[in-house]
């Protein structure tokens, strides 16, 4: 019996981290994988034959290696008998990714595992893998919308101008922040702070956003070594950053009512999700407020974080810190609201304030966010679990958030596909 359904703990122990910088650098996914996972096994004392389990996050990009990913890394590093996992999720894989090595260590069928996730993204907007695919929902759009993912971060832009009143100088202060926290950060593609008159002055790709409100495409690897709670303690590792909730809902979509094409790059159209589906642990609120149920049940974001909240028992009040995909200026304040930092329309208030930057009342996107990373699409979930590892354990340097404890990463991806990791120390 595992450990959550015995009633016991449901945290995994992250015993290190690793990252291969983002930016251009015309090499395999392969070789940014394996050395952030180097990087992550030098972090946590380990070798790589102590691991028992390798979870690779997929990139339908790299060929048939991308596809099975989990094997891809385990013999990049020397086959040594491990395990493999290969997930894909869009941009979600990374988050599912833990969340399998995760339900492993739970379920005591490995006490070791290394989540791995990399890419070698082109150049431009991303465009569906391999030819004429009329099942893939990005090939319907891309065809029958003329759609590229721009197209539909203008769309949401345009509609909380008209609902809440956003400008785009509100859009332009959520890079100014991001760029700002990107520049202390290492392992960023973009080191360098950006002006609110650079945005403005950057070409209109998608109205009302311009090239600089848009995150760009990248290479890039992460990794993460988690570990059983007893095998921590084995190893001498009092206080580890844990995994106490991951999410992986899907939208809610009344389908059998509306019977529509599903050409939507992030399913948001759906309804709310449910709050436990897919949370992994029942929806235990031992040890928090459990605050994330006040959590307005209208879009499918929402129910990507309630269903973390209510896992890890905590709320919204909780967080230190949160890193959010913001794949455009405009969806990071959509995603204040929708991880419960205020409520609907407020999100542009907040980077007003001040409130979501370093030194704020809740830092949103501390390590600059993909912004100042751009898309390495199965990496970048695992990266935001990198960021708040760091930030948790106090190690991240200038951009470093003071006495941070709890922290909630949320992206979500094409085809139904969310995800929040909870982090606590």
């Amino acid at each position: 019996m595992s450990p959550v359904a015995a009633g016991g703990s449901a945290d995994v122990a992250v015993l290190g981290v690793g990252m291969h910088p983002w930016g251009k650098w015309g090499r395999s996914f392969v070789e940014y994988g394996r050395a952030a996972a180097r990087a992550a096994l030098d972090d946590a004392g380990l070798e790589w034959t102590d691991v028992q389990s390798v979870v690779g996050a997929d990139t339908v990009r790299g060929g048939y290696p991308g596809y099975v990913a989990g094997a891809t890394f385990a013999r990049a590093l020397g086959w040594q008998g491990a395990r493999v996992t290969s997930v894909y999720a869009a941009c979600a894989s990374g988050a599912q990714a833990i969340g399998a090595a995760r339900a492993q260590i739970l379920a005591g069928l490995a006490d070791v595992v290394l989540v791995v996730g990399a890419d070698a993204a082109p150049k431009g907007f991303f465009a569906p893998a391999g030819g004429d695919r009329p099942d893939d929902p990005d090939w319907l759009r891309f065809r029958v919308l003329g759609a590229t993912n721009p197209a539909y971060f203008g769309l949401y832009a345009r509609r909380r101008m008209a609902l809440y009143g956003d400008t785009p100088e509100d859009f332009a202060q959520v890079k100014v922040k991001n760029a700002a926290a990107g520049a202390l950060n290492p392992n960023a593609r973009y080191r360098r702070p950006v002006s609110a008159e650079e945005v403005a002055a950057s070409p209109v790709v998608a109205d009302p956003l311009r090239l600089l409100d848009i995150c760009a495409t990248s290479d890039g690897g992460a990794a993460l070594v988690l570990a059983g709670m007893d095998f921590a303690r084995a190893r001498g590792v009092a206080d580890p950053v844990r995994i106490r909730a991951v999410s992986t809902v899907t939208p809610t979509y009344p389908r059998t009512v509306l019977d529509l094409p599903d050409i939507a790059t992030d399913s948001a159209a759906g309804g709310g999700g449910s709050a436990t589906a897919g949370s992994g642990a029942g929806g235990s609120r031992a040890g928090g407020s459990g605050a994330g149920a006040s959590l307005p049940e209208d879009s499918f974001r929402r129910s990507i974080a309630r269903a973390a909240y209510e896992e890890a028992g905590i709320g919204p009040e909780d967080l230190s810190l949160a890193e959010v995909y913001d794949l455009s200026t405009a969806l990071e304040l959509e995603w204040y609201e929708d991880i419960g930092l205020c409520g609907a329309g407020e999100g542009a208030k907040l980077v007003r304030e001040g409130a979501t930057a370093l030194g704020g009342r809740t830092p949103v996107n501390a390590s600059g966010g993909l912004a100042s990373f751009g898309e390495a699409v199965p990496a970048q979930a695992i990266a935001q679990v990198c960021e708040l590892a760091w930030q948790l354990r106090g190690r991240a340097g200038q951009r470093q958030v003071p006495g941070a404890r709890v922290g909630i990463t949320a992206n979500q991806g094409l085809f139904g596909h969310g995800s929040a990791v909870v982090a606590v120390r």
